[in-house]
């Protein structure tokens, strides 16, 4: 089992209010793991994909990831982890404007003090995987938003991460490039990628081979699809 989550909880408290986010998570994810998290708005699954990506800690409760229990490490622990294990991807791409699209890529082994001829040779993969190794030297700003988001997945995968986090991948895509997203992530998760996103898409999560639905904070619904 690549990641088990017992008893999750996560509060949040202010002076006068005291809001539950998570209640008593409990969820086995194993390793080439293709998993959705659904639920309306609020109803706690960018909490808990937080808490999967070690950006938020829970307030209770213990989330192991192999053979580490990660809710034990500190912050400079935690970084190393990060940087070790995961890749993400966010609805709003998160390219930094002044880097081309190349430089964007490369900052995550920069990062992890990768000798450059190999930096080099992970990120020209890693564009040809997803199929933008011709815009390799453009700016963020002269990609369409389809072209931005899979220059953000090939950032996610360049690092070879166990783990890839997707938070509303097609959230800001039109329906065609919604489609090309999806159809690169089934690809990465058929090539042995565990991959967990947190989608509104109900046509998406089908996509998915397992999917979880959140309510007020608990899984309700874990089903698996028939891929």
């Amino acid at each position: 089992m690549l990641i088990h989550l017992s008893r999750i909880q996560r509060l949040y408290r202010s002076d006068e209010v005291e809001t539950t986010a998570l209640h008593d998570i409990e969820l086995d994810i194993a390793q080439g793991e293709f998993l959705a998290i659904m639920g309306p708005s609020g109803c706690g699954k960018s909490t808990l994909l937080n808490i999967l990506g070690t950006i938020d800690r829970p307030t209770a409760g213990t989330y192991r990831f192999g053979d580490e229990e990660l809710t034990k490490l500190n912050e400079t622990a935690l970084a190393r982890f990060r940087r070790e294990n995961l890749g993400y991807i966010f609805q709003s791409f998160n390219l930094i404007d002044e880097l081309t699209i190349e430089e964007n890529i490369e900052l995550a082994l920069i990062y992890r003090n990768i000798p450059k001829p190999e930096r080099r040779q992970r990120v020209a993969q890693a564009m040809d995987r997803v199929g933008i190794a011709h815009r390799a030297r453009h700016y963020p700003s002269q990609l369409s938003g389809g072209q931005q988001q899979r220059a953000a997945i090939a950032r996610a995968i360049v690092g070879e991460p166990r783990l890839i986090l997707a938070d509303e991948p097609t959230g800001n895509l039109d329906t065609e490039n919604g489609t090309q997203v999806m159809d690169i992530l089934q690809t990465l998760n058929d090539e042995g990628a565990t991959i967990i996103m947190v989608t509104h898409s109900p046509s998406h999560a089908d996509l998915a081979r397992r999917r979880v639905d959140m309510l007020d904070g608990q899984i309700v619904i874990s089903v698996r699809n028939a891929i």
